[in-house]
């Protein structure tokens, strides 16, 4: 689309609504910029863009302006089923997410991430990999830089790799990935989502643009991921931690195997420094996504082997009294915990809760039955959370995250793990999750300073 002379609306005003501004300005778009919060809440990003002329529609949405705009870029955080953007929709306006408007001016091989659960890891990983491997890389999308600062950029990249988000994915048109990978899907965001199908059918809308020339690399361990290799125009890759493959990348005995027209790669995991049976499908997924866009193996090999992982994604504190400490505030839904607790085989004390996402946490149950000595609950959720897993184990209700970590410290024997692992998000206490983290790390530090005396 010829952006010149466009009247063009950006809905939502955070960090990817700035970037989106910021290049629709430069393509020479006649932007107007509308969101519910007011110029006292948004001081921080108008100031970013006190050098543009841009139309400001601030504490409102103007009907008007969704039906007049030749296009209608939505921000993440903006849901796609609010008044103005159905009217617009109803109306034949073009709207369209900030991934989608980027892709179109974007021309390096792309490799898109998506799933509920370890987007952030894989996604990190595998950019690791392409720049190890020599290649000039672009990593974003729903973590870091938006997707839209590379076109605006201009820089030249080798390739491209893309977290997207269910929220992101709502409004492509003709995003097409050359390898899209779908790690898993469980119950999230059921807060903006009607149903968990109506989020399933977001996520596998990373597929929709794609051709028998492009891959799709699934998790076929998780049944729900499976049932859709059926209908993808990509050719199917496979992975699985579960099973051997033929085709397919697998793991079995210490050992990864990549097996792809007749080539056969063997990565022995022993020397990995990530941790945890929910990182071997990670790094199953970057190790595809990056041999099957022409990688070289033992370069590829070398960068697994060096990558440390993310911070607060199975971070581990520190250790004291014989009892280790885990930071894992990125757990932020149901499936995610699920993979925590399976990295500890018994005398876990849970620290989860926050605030509620709509899903059932019946998936803990079994794990908290037969791993989770003490399951200490924060923040919003900690009511409905002891309802439906509290009579499994020794319970405990606090009223904040520092007096749930002295409970932990009280209740954990040596020998045993604490984990934060919070299953809900962390708007209900925190600003979010990287400030729930910080404060859980320290509260931890000054148990540990108050227990050397």
């Amino acid at each position: 689309m010829e952006l010149n002379g466009k009247k063009v609306l950006v809905v939502g005003l955070a960090r990817t609504g700035v970037a989106v501004v910021r290049f629709l300005a430069q393509q020479g778009a006649e932007v107007t910029v509308t969101d519910m919060r007011d110029e006292e809440k948004l001081a921080e990003s108008l100031a970013e863009l006190a050098d543009l002329e841009l139309n400001l529609e601030l504490g409102r949405h103007v009907p008007h302006s969704f039906l007049m705009a030749d296009l209608i870029v939505v921000s993440p955080g903006v849901p796609m089923d609010i008044k103005p953007l159905l009217m617009a929709r109803s109306q034949h306006r073009r709207v369209v997410s900030e991934v989608e408007l980027a892709s179109w001016f974007i021309e390096a091989p792309m490799v898109a991430i998506t799933g509920t659960n370890g987007k952030t890891t894989t996604t990190t990983l595998t950019g690791e990999i392409f720049k190890a491997c020599g290649l000039e890389t672009f990593v974003g999308g729903n973590i870091g830089r938006p997707l839209i600062e590379l076109a605006s950029s201009g820089e030249r990249v080798d390739r491209v790799v893309v977290e997207l988000s269910s929220f992101q994915l709502e409004g492509i048109e003709s995003l097409r990935p050359n390898v899209a990978v779908l790690l898993n899907l469980t119950e999230d965001h059921l807060d903006r989502y009607a149903s968990f199908q109506e989020y399933i059918d977001a996520k596998l809308r990373i597929f929709e643009n794609q051709t028998s020339e492009d891959f799709a690399v699934l998790n076929i361990d998780d049944p729900l991921v499976a049932a859709c290799a059926g209908k993808l125009k990509a050719r199917v890759f496979p992975m699985s931690r579960l099973q051997e493959l033929e085709e397919g990348i697998s793991y079995r005995d210490g050992f990864i195997t990549f097996a792809h027209n007749g080539k056969v790669l063997r990565f022995g995991t022993d020397g990995f420094r990530l941790k945890g049976v929910h990182n071997l499908d990670n790094i199953m997924a970057s190790l595809a996504a990056t041999l099957l866009l022409r990688c070289d193996g033992d370069c590829a090999y070398q960068a697994v082997r060096t990558f440390k992982g993310l911070p607060h994604r199975m971070e581990f504190v520190t250790e004291f009294n014989g009892v280790s400490w885990y930071e894992d505030s990125k757990g932020t839904n149901v499936g995610s915990v699920v993979k925590s607790l399976e990295s500890f085989p018994a005398n876990i004390t849970l620290i989860a809760g926050g605030k509620d996402k709509g899903g059932s946490y019946q998936p803990l149950a079994e794990l908290v039955a037969n791993r989770v000595s003490h399951l200490i609950l924060i923040g919003e959720a900690r009511v409905r959370i002891n309802e439906e897993l509290g009579h499994l184990t020794d319970t405990r209700l606090t009223s904040s995250l520092e007096e749930a970590v002295e409970l932990a410290g009280t209740l954990t024997q040596p020998g045993g793990v604490v984990l934060f692992s919070p299953a809900c998000s962390s708007f209900d206490m925190f600003k979010d999750y990287a400030e729930r983290a910080e404060r859980f790390k320290a509260a931890v530090r000054a148990l540990e300073e108050e227990a050397k005396g």
